[in-house]
């Protein structure tokens, strides 16, 4: 079972008392400002809850799916979570 945006929204409108429009702006900005952080190169630390962090992927050899032929993936970045020790002791 997974939680959907829509979802989410109901749920911290009902916990916080707002609307679900003030809602779903808040945390659309609180994820932008992530994604923000993110394509600057910085880490988002929020305490109780995890760090989000850049990684550098190497250049690796990898196949591809339809021919089977050896093929160079490009070097990449992806963003990382860590969860904190708080959100891991709830799961």
């Amino acid at each position: 079972m997974s939680m959907n945006m829509g979802e989410l929204v109901k749920a911290v409108a009902g916990t916080t008392s707002t609307s679900e429009a003030e809602a779903k702006a808040a945390i659309a900005a609180v994820f932008e400002h992530i994604a923000g952080a993110a394509a600057k190169g910085e880490e988002v630390s929020i305490a109780g809850f995890g760090k989000f962090s850049v990684k550098d992927r190497p250049e690796r050899q990898g196949r591809n799916p339809s021919t089977g032929q050896a093929m160079t993936i490009a070097a990449s970045k992806k963003v990382s979570f860590t969860p904190a020790k708080g959100l891991k002791d709830k799961l």
